[in-house]
C-alpha cells in the first residue's frame, strides 16, 4: 500500500513543476553543463563497478614493442 502512494505523488504536472524550478535556478545555458557532467559521473560510476579494465591484446603487442 505505501508504495502506490509513494508513486502516486509524482506525476506530470509535479515533474513540469520540477523542471520550471531547475530552469530558473540554473538558467538554459547551465543546464546542458550539469547534465554533462551528469552523465560523466555514470559513466565513471559504471567503470568503477565494473572493475579496471583489460588492455587489448593489440594494445599489450605494442607496448611490449616499444
Amino acid at each position: 500500500m505505501i508504495h502506490s502512494i509513494i508513486l502516486g505523488i509524482v506525476g506530470a504536472p509535479e515533474i513540469i513543476v520540477i523542471l520550471v524550478v531547475v530552469l530558473l535556478l540554473f538558467g538554459g545555458k547551465k543546464i546542458p553543463e550539469l547534465m554533462k557532467g551528469f552523465g560523466q559521473g555514470i559513466r565513471e560510476f559504471k567503470v568503477g563497478m565494473n572493475g579496471p579494465e583489460e588492455k587489448k591484446p593489440e594494445e599489450k603487442e605494442e607496448t611490449k614493442n616499444k
